[in-house]
């Protein structure tokens, strides 16, 4: 525990989507806050190419209009499943998923999610989300990184050790991406399975760190090559527990089943007794500039493929988070670079837009939607983009303080600014106006 832990200080609040309650010991309190900060861990779920949010989360009060600008992609009315309390709302027919883990207050829907001065490039676009940076800022660290230099500092120096004997972030199925690095630092591991990949033994280890070696380089890299090992052994380890439980996930040719197999290694290791911190994991596919529906039915096709995999994956994932008994240690969290224009192409398609829906999901969310179904302008073209609700760094924001316990003045410099932590209503009547209102939720405690 750093001394940073032992300075927080206590609170009752209910922001960013997520019951938070004090203690009224300030000792007791701090050591609480950290216990209860280590055993928490966030699922990042990212959707390369841009998801079409309109046909993701459905603004039903606007379906007349958006049947005149989406005439080649719109789901029909009668096949959108509804969102029990929200008349107005509902998700792309794919997503029955989704759907149950909504009727089991396990989701939350963060409508119009942007940032100001969008950037359509899926470069430029993924590198802002990832970083947080500003639409004309360049920066050489992720948002994710800062915070685990913020809570592992001077890594990897010194690490693996005795209170952090596990990678602090893993990314499962693709490469260390800029927001788990810091300063050049990749500060988690990268592994496809759990076959201990990362063993290196024996490339460098017998050679010595002479001049022509460029003798404090190469220990450097020795350095990391035996952390390396070290994590592979540790991630093996945890997964011969021989977890998971739910017999949900897709396989096979099913859709998403690359999505289902990563979210069941994580399953895994965190039941198999990882300390990490961050899982990372992702599915592409979601450039749908062409071919995005079927002709003759807007039900089907790429797009409608890659929700159901979502989906599925996401409802299997939490199920078995929920036979292992591990769920309330479990945040969930869904992004994509960018969403779709309001007007569709002729190639049944959706071209780079602007604001997209987040989804939040896991026991510990306050169930509902923040914010409205965006609007809809009588005069779109095809230039024309949805308006930005939330800026996503609030969304980052919220998850550190609600969710890692950081003080605002910590949250300020992860994200190198300050943003407001979403906010969200804790009325006990459920669905409390015609927009869902988050309702009270399992508390947790920071």
């Amino acid at each position: 525990m750093n001394r940073r832990h032992f300075l927080r200080t206590s609170s009752v609040a209910t922001l960013g989507g997520f019951a938070v309650q004090g203690f009224a010991s300030p000792l007791l309190q701090a050591l609480r806050k950290s216990r209860a900060a280590e055993d928490r861990v966030l699922v990042i779920v990212q959707l390369y190419g841009g998801n079409d949010g309109l046909n993701t989360v459905i603004p039903l009060d606007q379906y007349s209009t958006l049947a005149t600008k989406r005439p080649y992609v719109l789901i029909p009315q009668g096949a959108v499943l509804p969102l029990a309390g929200i008349g107005a709302t509902g998700l792309h027919p794919s997503m029955t998923g989704m759907q149950e883990l909504w009727e089991m207050g396990k989701l939350s829907i963060v409508q119009g999610v942007g940032y100001p001065e969008p950037n359509y490039s899926h470069f430029r676009s993924t590198d802002i989300f990832e970083t947080g940076a500003n639409a004309d800022q360049l920066l050489n660290s992720g948002w994710a990184g800062r915070y685990l230099n913020m809570e592992f500092p001077n890594y990897p120096a010194g690490y693996p050790n005795a209170d952090m004997p596990d990678p602090l972030a893993i990314r499962v199925g693709g490469p260390i991406g800029p927001a788990l690095q810091y300063q050049g630092v990749s500060m988690g591991a990268s592994i496809y399975n759990t076959n201990d990949a990362l063993n290196l033994t024996g490339n460098l280890y017998n050679h010595p760190a002479n001049a022509d070696r460029s003798g404090g380089k190469l220990s450097f890299v020795r350095q990391v090559q035996r952390q390396t090992d070290l994590y592979g052994d540790v991630i093996e380890a945890a997964a011969q527990a021989g977890c998971n439980q739910s017999t949900l996930y897709p396989t096979g040719n099913a859709p998403g089943a690359e999505l289902a197999q990563a979210l069941k290694i994580v399953a895994q290791l965190i039941c198999g007794g990882l300390k990490t911190r961050i899982y990372w994991v992702s599915v592409s596919g979601f450039d749908t500039h062409a071919q995005q529906v079927e002709g003759g039915n807007t039900t089907v096709g790429t797009h409608a493929n890659l929700l159901k995999g979502l989906s599925d994956s996401i409802h299997a994932f939490q199920d078995d988070l929920s036979l292992l008994g591990l769920e309330d240690r479990v945040l969930g969290m869904t992004f994509s670079e960018f969403g779709r224009r309001i007007v569709d192409n002729a190639s049944l398609g959706t071209d780079h837009g602007s604001a997209q829906p987040m989804f939040l999901f896991g026991s510990q969310v306050l169930p509902g939607m923040l914010g409205t179904n965006p609007q809809i302008p009588s005069n779109a073209t095809y230039q024309t983009n949805l308006a930005m609700q939330y800026d996503f760094r609030s969304v980052y924001a919220s998850v550190l303080k609600d969710w890692f316990c950081l003080e605002p003045q910590d949250i300020d410099a992860v994200l190198l600014n300050t943003y407001q932590p979403l906010s969200a209503s804790t009325q006990t009547a459920a669905w409390a106006s015609e927009y869902a209102k988050p309702t009270s939720a399992p508390a947790t405690t920071c």
